[in-house]
């Protein structure tokens, strides 16, 4: 068995910094190699040998990508996250402004305050409200729990089938 890695890795070890990744070498099999492994017995554990580090290859390449990918998201986020504190700190003179709008109609200073404040904890209890209904709903991924107990059956138990 062999290591393959990622884009960029060199033999020194500098790259892009993603660990080897085991595979199944390319190779034609001798004629002595052939002779030496006749069984049934030794095929299927060289089949099965292969099956699990390709597997288990499959798995690491996922494992990085999704790693990469989820970079990418926490640095573009960031930028996102300081829009919406920008903004939520800009609501504080959104509502100011209407509570000294109403109390140029005029309420009382007071009221008029009083007025923005009920309407802001309405609108937070709504938009709570909606959150929760919507968290409520959430269900496990039952689908793939299924194929994943079916795929670990079906390497566990080769040769019979469902």
């Amino acid at each position: 068995m062999t290591t393959v890695t990622g884009p960029g890795h060199t033999p020194n070890g500098h790259g892009a910094g993603l660990p080897p990744v085991p595979s199944i070498p390319l190779t034609e099999e001798t004629a002595r190699d052939v002779a030496g492994e006749q069984s049934v017995g030794g095929l299927i554990k060289a089949v099965m040998t292969q099956v699990s580090v390709l597997l288990r290859a499959e798995i690491e390449l996922a494992k990085l990508e999704l790693k990469a990918e989820a970079k990418k998201v926490v640095s573009g986020s960031v930028f996102f996250i300081a829009a919406l504190t920008i903004l939520m700190f800009s609501l504080f003179f959104l509502f100011f402004a209407i509570a000294e709008l109403l109390a140029d109609l005029g309420l009382y200073r007071s009221a008029a305050f009083g007025i923005v404040w009920g309407v802001m904890l309405i609108g937070a209890g709504v938009l709570g409200f909606l959150g929760y209904r919507k968290v409520r709903k959430l269900r496990a991924p039952q689908r793939t729990i299924e194929t994943i107990k079916d795929t670990a059956a079906a390497l566990s138990h080769p040769g019979e089938h469902s």
